[in-house]
């Protein structure tokens, strides 16, 4: 069975920087008023948020692609089930590993999953709960 050429132009122009989702967690912690960087290279994984002032870092996962346990976002596809049960699996082993090597560097590392950034006021208190934890 071939590639979809429509399947494979949507899944190309989806980038791995400025989502949506990372768009609102970085509005949402300017309101509250945190200061970040962005993909610091020098930390394992480029996580999307860094509070280096507070050592914490926000990893911010698509439901799809890092397949958010139990969200209704993060399906198999129907066509070429082998594939992509092998990319969802690589994408979560090579999460746990950044995980482990940020929180093993000394860097609290919270996850927020796209479906938790649908809903701005459920988000700022998701972010207010994750850093004052963090202190």
């Amino acid at each position: 069975m071939g590639i979809d050429p429509k399947r494979s132009a949507n899944m190309a122009r989806i980038g791995p920087r400025d989502t949506a989702p990372e768009l609102a967690v970085r509005r949402a912690l300017h309101r509250l008023g945190y200061r970040f960087r962005l993909h610091r290279a020098d930390l394992p994984g480029k996580p999307d948020v860094v509070l280096p002032r507070h050592r914490t870092v926000f990893l911010i996962h698509g439901c799809f692609w890092h397949q958010h346990p139990g969200c209704r976002f993060a399906y198999m596809p129907k066509s070429r089930v082998e594939f992509w049960r092998r990319k969802f699996e690589g994408n979560v082993a090579r999460d746990a590993r950044v995980q482990k090597a940020l929180e093993e560097g000394g860097w609290k590392v919270r996850v927020v999953w796209e479906c938790e950034t649908r809903d701005q006021g459920a988000l700022n208190r998701l972010l207010q709960r994750a850093l004052r934890d963090a202190r």
